[in-house]
């Protein structure tokens, strides 16, 4: 049985003994197998049944449906040797049973009931425990309460057992430190980036030659994936809009519908505070114009904030007559009062002058015409839609369809990539994807009111188009393939100009990034960039990292060793520890496993396991 197939599995060694059991009775119902047929196999002394073999399958099967968000059967797993690894954890968890068995190890009737009690699923509405909705539970599951009770104490003796072996297992302190120190440290870097205006001389052109070598050498690059080849017809409103008559009444009624829109009166855009007298009103506004204060810090003084006072575009008539005709009347001053407002005396401050406006019949026609238009549009849409749906009811195909109706004829080669055209339409991507050969077309909405049908054509295996198809493709991937060498030419002999004594600022301008992190990802730096930064030795030394149309020179400046005070490095050191003392854990118990099972003997029976096999759909 493959390791890798065991540690897939949900729970293996993971022993959470009231969980565990509780998951244990999610199964569907196994049926008792009778007699002697209800052992499946033996480690030592101990037993392993059918019932406890087929539960486990389902909760497996049940954790890989939660885990995957599809279908699985017990076919699944086995294809993917998840039913053996299942058997081994029964296998494994019957020689910890047994090696209890053998050191007398267990735990008396008032824990097992204890724990029982304890369990939320037999509680009752007043959160005590429930005698009957424990024996209905357990009857669901043909389980009897003296069974499952000695399951409780099996699985709390193996947890005790469990804890024996691995609870005071430590790493070692210098294991963490070493790991928090190498990921908590940090560099200072300059980079000198070289680009194509850094190249001496005119860039590469490809020959005929280079291109036909290129394609040759490089076809993968070039092949175009699976596509479906589609005909389709399609009717959108945008495609009406021009043929759609629209009077001139309609296009009238609506522009005086929405004349306020069309005619707007001079504005202002203003901020109110208002006082509680016309004495601190005008007290307010003498300290304004004395510079002793100003509008914002009256605000606050108010415990208010500017959204407070923001009466935002007000019109003439939407102030109170006093205020109007001093707010209109005057386009230079920001601060006016005090003013009479509904809230009593006030300052008004004016952010902005906002001139009368107006839209004429003539200049919003168009904008109304295809208003109108797009509405009717749909109208006729949905008016044709019965029509066209008996037309291919009866057996038109889509060329047929585009001669008797205002739909268009197209074809796409569909990829999951596709976006032009129809195929910006999620409904008809989605309605690509799943078509069939031989499927009818259908009339199918699209989210702009238009409709559309399909059909698939044929599906297209993968391919390289001729070289005369892609030609330019091919050229700029070769383009940029010279670049880059030539660019990382450059950046060698540049860095060999640094080893002879230059120094990267003499050989242009320089970025420079402090504290870098190996996690970092610098913006417009190739990802391998700080990898390869961390790669150096000692300040001063450089390093060449090619990227697609650049290369750049990296001068390590600088390494700082991780703060062991600062708290994220105490956090990581946290994590690590906790990690390591679980992943030692899981090793040292499934070694210790592995070692009961060798020492005690296993038997298994074929048949019996079969048998449960047989008992899932």
């Amino acid at each position: 049985m493959a390791k890798s197939a065991a540690k897939k599995l949900s729970n293996v060694f993971v022993w959470v003994i009231l969980g565990l059991l509780f998951v244990a009775l999610a199964g569907f119902g196994i049926g008792s197998f009778g007699g002697g047929a209800s052992r499946l196999g033996q480690v030592g002394e101990t037993d392993i049944t059918a019932e406890d073999y087929a539960r486990a399958l389902q909760n497996e099967i049940r954790a890989q449906i939660a885990q995957t968000q599809t279908p699985v059967n017990l076919a699944d797993l086995r294809a993917r040797g998840l039913d053996e690894a299942v058997l081994r954890a029964r296998v494994a968890r019957a020689a910890l049973a047994e090696e209890a068995r053998a050191m007398g190890l267990s735990v008396g009737d008032a824990e097992v009931a204890r724990q029982i009690q304890a369990f939320e699923a037999f509680q009752g509405v007043n959160g005590s425990f429930d005698r009957e909705s424990y024996e209905f539970l357990l009857a669901q599951e043909g389980l009897g309460p003296r069974e499952f009770e000695e399951d409780v104490r099996e699985d709390t003796s193996r947890a005790l057992l469990q804890t024996a072996v691995v609870g005071g297992i430590r790493p070692p302190g210098l294991y963490g430190e070493a790991i928090a120190a190498f990921q908590g440290e940090t560099r200072d870097l300059t980079i000198l980036t070289l680009t194509e205006d850094s190249l001496e001389g005119d860039l590469p052109v490809p020959t005929q030659a280079d291109l036909e070598t290129f394609y040759e050498e490089n076809a993968d690059r070039f092949e175009r994936p699976e596509a479906r080849r589609i005909t389709y017809a399609w009717l959108t409103p945008g495609q009406m809009m021009d043929s759609v008559e629209i009077d001139e009444a309609s296009l009238r009624a609506l522009y005086d519908e929405r004349i306020d829109l069309y005619r707007q009166p001079e504005r202002r855009l203003l901020e109110r505070l208002a006082f509680g007298s016309e004495e601190a009103a005008q007290e307010a506004f003498d300290a304004i114009a004395a510079g002793e204060t100003d509008f914002d810090t009256l605000v606050e003084e108010r415990d208010l904030t500017i959204d407070d006072v923001d009466i935002g575009e007000v019109a003439r008539g939407d102030l109170p007559a006093g205020a109007a005709e001093v707010i209109f009347a005057d386009t230079e001053s920001e601060i006016l009062g005090p003013l009479p407002s509904p809230l009593g005396p006030a300052l008004y401050r004016v952010n902005a002058v906002l001139e009368a406006t107006e839209t004429s019949f003539e200049e919003a026609r168009g904008d109304l015409r295809e208003e109108l238009a797009d509405d009717a549009a749909r109208r006729e849409i949905g008016a044709m839609r019965e029509e066209i749906d008996d037309l291919l009811a009866s057996g038109a195909t889509l060329e047929e369809l585009v001669e008797t109706t205002p739909m268009e004829l197209g074809a796409i080669d569909f990829t999951p990539i596709s976006e032009e055209g129809i195929a910006g339409y999620d409904a008809f991507r989605e309605a690509a994807a799943l078509a069939e050969e031989g499927d009818f077309p259908e009339v199918l909405d699209l989210s702009d009111g238009g409709i559309f049908a399909l059909r698939l054509d044929e599906v297209v295996p993968p391919a390289v188009p001729p070289l005369a198809e892609i030609r330019d493709e091919v050229a700029d991937a070769w383009t940029t393939r010279a670049i880059r060498d030539a660019l990382a030419e450059r950046a060698d002999q540049l860095v060999a100009q640094i080893a002879t004594g230059a120094t990267l600022e003499d050989l242009g301008d320089v970025a420079t990034e402090r504290r870098v992190r190996r996690q970092d990802f610098l913006p417009d730096m190739p990802p391998t960039l700080v990898v390869q930064s961390f790669q150096l030795a000692e300040p001063g030394d450089v390093v060449a990292i090619p990227a697609a149309r650049a290369a750049h020179i990296v001068r390590l400046d600088a390494v700082h060793p991780a703060a062991r005070d600062a708290p994220d490095t105490g956090i990581l050191l946290q994590i690590l520890n906790q990690t390591v003392t679980q992943s030692m854990a899981q090793d040292i118990f499934e070694s210790y496993g592995q070692a009961l099972q060798a020492d005690a003997g296993i038997s298994l029976d074929q048949s019996v396991i079969n048998a449960v096999h047989a008992q899932f759909p």
